[in-house]
């Protein structure tokens, strides 16, 4: 599969140290972040074609302002955290998911914090697929489990 950006530099240099910065790091929350950006934007794309999703991770401005508004505002420490990775330049919050990696994998990372469910163990690919198919992408999202299975693989073998 050919993607956008170098696997393991957008690994090592961006998702890794965000999430050792949130101090939110795990095995399984890397790869489950490796493999959403993979399965969403595939690396490549910044904005979904003919959808209003921003960023490598694909988020809906509805959904950043839900996880912004209803989960992250009632967490000062946490909103602080992600509000640091901001480069704050006048674009609203939204457009910075576009630009800014770091806090694009922030939001990604919170967006799955919120959920009550133990992440899946960081070497299945498939626990991964089936995590994001249900509280990333959704029972109402376009995506597939199997189509989403090859990215997670990947983002877990590298």
């Amino acid at each position: 599969m050919s993607y956008g950006l170098d696997l393991d530099q957008f690994r090592l240099r961006v998702v890794r140290p965000t999430l050792h910065y949130m101090q939110l790091h795990s095995q399984a929350a890397e790869n489950l972040l490796v493999g959403t950006a993979l399965t969403e934007s595939r690396l490549k794309f910044i904005q979904q074609l003919g959808g209003p999703a921003l960023g490598l991770y694909q988020m809906e401005p509805a959904t950043f302002r839900d996880v912004y508004d209803n989960y992250l505002s009632y967490r000062p420490d946490l909103v602080w955290t992600v509000n640091q990775l901001r480069d704050r330049r006048p674009t609203t919050m939204e457009e910075e998911l576009v630009y800014n990696m770091a806090f694009a994998t922030a939001m990604a990372r919170v967006h799955y914090r919120r959920v009550p469910a133990p992440l899946p163990d960081a070497a299945d690919a498939m626990g991964l697929a089936k995590y994001w198919k249900i509280h990333y992408n959704t029972s109402l999202g376009k995506g597939s489990v199997l189509h989403a299975f090859e990215h997670f693989k990947v983002a877990v073998d590298t």
